[in-house]
């Protein structure tokens, strides 16, 4: 039998395991519904590798995902949160396998934070992390503008939580621009899986960072610039040994470094630009967030036009100048949300949610930008836009233009 290791810096002292506790051997060293009595008890259960099996890991894995997300919905901080241990019950849906992976990205976004806010200390990550990615990329090749419309909308929504959307859109942004630099399957595996879990070495303090009043502290500065240091050990440490994308998270905040693989310059590149191009357009407590337009001529104007001339317009035809489920206002006066990527950069097809009188629009009905008599006149920031959406109808609509 398989046995996982338990997170025990994340078990409470006086509260019943919902799991039985094993050594590697299969010595059995706590009954479920036990409790840990003390610190010098929890102290020797580290010492004996305590585990338990593969199936129990994993719904008690989903049980603390599950638990994550309600609080976040109910609007708990995201610093309590980060404090909270492993819970004492596990649903029997909870042993349900695979169940986390047969939705959409939501649900992946939920499996996702739990495994980056664990870091370290993750539950038998590996194999779901590898789940999780093939899902990603069947979401993604059955229908990458509704994959893009999906993630790009729920950036916007701060109660979902940050690090784990930012991840799945890098990853979904850098697999589409990497298939324009040509990069191959094993280069295009290796981008993906440093964009789910760059971040890991600083998934929580992501999470509270998007959520805070003021601007970072000096040691939220300093965890900023060592994180994907901490990212490289945590992913070593997990049993990642990818020699490819252990570089991409080290240098994906340097990605000229002279050091590391000559030969992942382009795809460095591409991650770190993607990083900061999501980034700039989530918005934060203490500044606004950018267009996807403007957080692309950023970048530009940040770094050397020779270097990034390639990897910006890869990812400029990826996703386009408005990608699904960002918002314009048309020359017509009218908002509207592109639901999909169009012939051109800056010639999405668009729904019109809100009329050029300022009242929410019904009829949801593709236009196609690149006709004058739709044309974009400007992007608009998240907030300005956000009305109440259906995405069922949304894809309706879509089915129409696709036939």
């Amino acid at each position: 039998m398989k046995y996982v290791p338990i997170p025990i810096a994340m078990l409470p002292v006086g509260k019943p395991l919902p799991v039985n506790v094993w050594n590697p051997d299969g010595l059995l060293l706590l009954r479920k519904g036990q409790p840990i009595v003390s610190e010098q008890h929890r102290d020797k259960l580290y010492a004996h590798n305590a585990s338990t099996t593969e199936a129990e890991a994993q719904a008690w894995q989903r049980s603390y995902e599950r638990m994550v997300h309600t609080m976040l919905m109910e609007g708990v901080e995201v610093e309590q949160i980060a404090r909270l241990p492993m819970p004492s019950a596990i649903r029997e849906r909870d042993y349900m396998v695979g169940e986390q992976l047969n939705g959409g990205w939501m649900d992946l976004q939920e499996v996702l934070r739990g495994i980056l806010y664990q870091g370290g200390l993750a539950l038998n990550p590996l194999p779901r992390l590898a789940a999780l990615e093939n899902k990603a990329r069947a979401l993604l090749q059955a229908d990458a503008d509704d994959s893009l419309f999906c993630l790009f909308q729920a950036l916007a929504d701060s109660s979902l939580g940050y690090c784990a959307t930012h991840a799945l859109l890098c990853a979904c942004v850098c697999e589409l621009a990497a298939q324009k630099l040509g990069l191959n399957p094993q280069q295009r595996q290796s981008l993906m899986s440093a964009a789910l879990t760059m971040n890991i070495g600083m998934a929580r303090e992501q999470d509270v960072l998007a959520r805070q009043n003021e601007a970072p502290t000096p040691e939220q500065r300093q965890l900023i610039q060592d994180h994907p240091q901490l990212s490289l050990k945590i992913l070593v440490w997990l049993g990642i040994e990818d020699v490819e994308e252990l570089d991409l998270v080290r240098w994906h905040h340097q990605p000229d470094s002279a050091e590391g693989l000559p030969h992942n310059l382009q795809a460095r590149r591409l991650l770190s630009m993607t990083d900061v191009f999501v980034a700039k357009m989530a918005a934060r407590r203490t500044r606004e967030a950018l267009s996807p337009l403007e957080s692309a001529k950023s970048i530009y104007l940040q770094t050397e036009k020779e270097v990034t001339a390639s990897v910006g317009g890869a990812l400029t035809a990826a996703v386009g100048f408005y990608p699904p489920g960002t918002y314009v206002r048309l020359v017509s006066g009218e908002t509207a949300v592109a639901v999909q990527r169009g012939l051109r950069a800056n010639t999405p097809w668009v729904i019109v949610i809100v009329d050029k009188n300022g009242m929410p629009a019904f009829n949801y009905h593709c236009l196609d930008t690149a006709d004058p008599a739709y044309a974009i006149a400007s992007p608009m920031l998240f907030r300005s836009g956000k009305v109440a959406i259906n995405v069922e109808r949304v894809r309706r609509a879509r089915e129409k233009i696709r036939r």
